[in-house]
């Protein structure tokens, strides 16, 4: 392995679903990197793309249906050129998910210990049944479940939802794997558990060194996580930086726009919240140049590049923006009425 060579490389990624409306553009031509050890977080809105790019990687979403084009190299090898098997030895070992809902992801049926235990068979099938107990019990213990030895034979309705978020990261971290996929792991959990499975996973990526894709609609939980942020809207990427440049000089419209929707006590002193005009639009049917166009108030009119080109990621400031502003309005952050 090169250390110089980013664990994950996204290339103009596609993937289309044909459905009896017509063809759904779900990612349109993302690209982004991600670094060994390195925590990125993807924000939009729910339909914006996000769980289908990141189940692209792992091919979770492959049928006949499913057109997917571009370049997904992991380790400098192109997941989209594997064959099933090669991906199977991928999946759960190199490559882990952690789902967003527990419940469903967990069998109501097995022992949480019998679930950790098979995720790591399935890689490691010599191990011995010692080997697999103090394999399980390591994990719970990792992921902070209390008296380990006696909850290993528990059912998964017998823990709380929090509980249950973490017996998940322990079924996804069992094989020290080295990117690790979490999409919305906080989802229907209250505040303070949010909080808890937030540090569990920052503190596991540190001691692992693992990579973590986070997928989140809370621009919150990616302050807290993340250290590079990309923006989705309609597939594709709107704006990409740093979590320190997004939060301190938000640049494209609609960016600003998902900033002025969250609740903060800078936003309580202005009066009520800003949401964003209209709807995301049909991914079948997407109007023409930038997506966002129809809801932006600061499109450059009829004849613009904005009615008739796609923009792409540019650098403006410390940010890759895709906007056809010019870049002294961008970089004024003068845009304030989304």
């Amino acid at each position: 392995m090169n250390s110089k060579v980013p664990l994950l490389s996204i290339r103009d990624l596609q993937v289309s679903f044909n459905t009896r409306e017509g063809l759904v553009r779900a990612v349109d031509g993302i690209s982004f990197d991600v670094e060994h050890g390195e925590s990125i977080g993807i924000v939009g809105e729910s339909g914006s793309g996000k769980s289908v790019m990141v189940n692209a990687i792992l091919r979770l979403n492959f049928a006949t249906e499913v057109i997917v084009k571009g370049e997904i190299l992991f380790d400098g090898v192109d997941l989209l050129k594997l064959s099933e098997a090669e991906m199977t030895r991928i999946r759960g070992r190199e490559i882990a998910m952690i789902f967003q809902d527990p419940l469903s992801a967990l069998n109501p049926f097995y022992t949480v210990g019998h679930q950790i235990g098979e995720a790591y068979l399935v890689h490691h099938p010599d191990a011995s049944k010692s080997e697999v107990n103090r394999i399980v019990l390591n994990a719970l213990d990792k992921v902070g479940i209390p008296e380990a030895a006696k909850r290993i034979k528990s059912y998964p309705h017998e823990f709380s939802g929090g509980m249950r978020q973490r017996i998940v990261i322990a079924i996804a971290l069992v094989n020290d794997p080295k990117l690790l996929i979490a999409d919305e792991p906080t989802t229907a959990l209250d505040v303070t558990v949010q909080a808890q499975i937030l540090d569990l996973i920052q503190s596991l990526r540190e001691q692992s060194d693992s990579a973590v894709i986070l997928i989140t609609h809370d621009l919150g939980v990616v302050a807290e996580t993340a250290q590079r942020v990309m923006v989705m809207y309609a597939g594709r990427a709107a704006e990409s930086s740093t979590v320190t440049s997004l939060f301190e000089a938000p640049s494209h419209p609609y960016t600003q726009g998902l900033m002025r929707s969250v609740h903060s006590l800078e936003n309580s002193s202005r009066g009520s919240l800003k949401s964003i005009l209209g709807v995301p639009p049909s991914l079948i049917n997407l109007p023409g140049g930038c997506a966002f166009r129809p809801r932006c108030s600061h499109q450059l009119g009829d004849q613009s590049k904005c009615n008739t080109d796609k923009p792409e990621l540019r650098l403006v400031g410390k940010s890759n923006v895709a906007c056809h502003l010019p870049d002294e309005i961008i970089k004024s952050n003068s845009v304030s009425d989304v």
